[in-house]
């Protein structure tokens, strides 16, 4: 069996224009297009190299590789194209995982998969290991961020673990066939838009067939329109760096409409490093 090779440059800019410019014409695609090189140039640099070091706390505490430093060069551009890789900072992500419970407090997460779309070097991942979920999941369309997730799974260890059950896939997230299970839908701008709808619209497929809850926590909600306009799902909390909506089907629905005016805040750490 052949290794997947992960999309390849050319195809992907190739496609990326043709999408592009038939949704903003020739010039402004072109325009992106330029800013786009430029951006990854600038970044190149040995002083936004030095900056980009700057999330490697969690790494140091845990003893793992999830910084966005050491990505090279065309995994970096291919991101420009598709969506650049970015570890989730560690308290927001106990800030969303508080909010979810605290907007479901019947709810039992035990028995809920997570799953992180485009998952990266497997921060997130790691990082939903401090809570009870049934079991933890990631698709990853690069092989170099595949790779590297794989390593920190197997190195990975907290005395604040509660989950035990982690993998991570190599695929592309547009044809991921959603497990039949309650799940906890991880999102940190992992697609473009086209590629959202489409793993949106199979998303709502799998509902249809097998109607259950799911809860999407949408960090940095850039495409937000593309899930608030689907009927499958509702908002229960709104804040300015997340977004998080429910199936139909959910155990606990609030019958005021979410918490998106209370304001939620960070639990406090069980561990210093977490």
């Amino acid at each position: 069996m052949h290794a997947n090779p992960g999309p390849g440059l050319v195809a992907t800019i190739h496609q990326w224009w043709a999408e592009s410019s038939a949704r903003d014409g020739f010039f402004s695609t072109l325009k992106r297009f330029l800013f786009t090189l430029w951006e990854f140039a600038r970044d190149s640099s040995p002083s936004r190299r030095r900056q980009r070091y700057g999330d490697m706390d969690y790494d140091w505490d845990f003893r793992v590789d999830t910084t966005g430093a050491t990505v090279g060069w065309r995994d970096r551009m291919l991101g420009l194209f598709h969506s650049p890789y970015q570890p989730t900072e560690p308290a927001l992500f106990r800030e969303m995982i508080a909010s979810l419970m605290r907007a479901s407090p019947k709810t039992d997460f035990r028995e809920f998969t997570f799953i992180d779309i485009g998952s990266g070097k497997g921060r997130a991942l790691l990082m939903a290991a401090d809570y009870p979920f049934r079991r933890i999941l990631g698709i990853e369309l690069l092989p170099e961020l595949h790779r590297a997730a794989k390593e920190n799974i197997g190195k990975y260890k907290s005395e604040s673990q509660q989950c035990f059950v982690i993998d991570c896939v190599l695929g592309d997230s547009c044809e991921f066939a959603f497990p039949p299970e309650p799940t906890v839908l991880y999102l940190f701008n992992p697609l473009p838009e086209s590629g959202l709808v489409r793993m949106i619209g199979n998303l709502e497929q799998s509902l249809r067939e097998n109607p259950r809850p799911v809860f999407v926590l949408y960090h940095n909600p850039l495409l937000e329109h593309v899930l608030t306009r689907n009927a499958a799902f509702t908002k229960r909390v709104s804040r300015h760096q997340y977004l998080i909506l429910a199936s139909e089907i959910d155990s606990d629905r609030d019958p005021n409409g979410g918490d998106s005016d209370r304001r939620i805040d960070s639990p406090s750490r069980r561990d210093s490093r977490s």
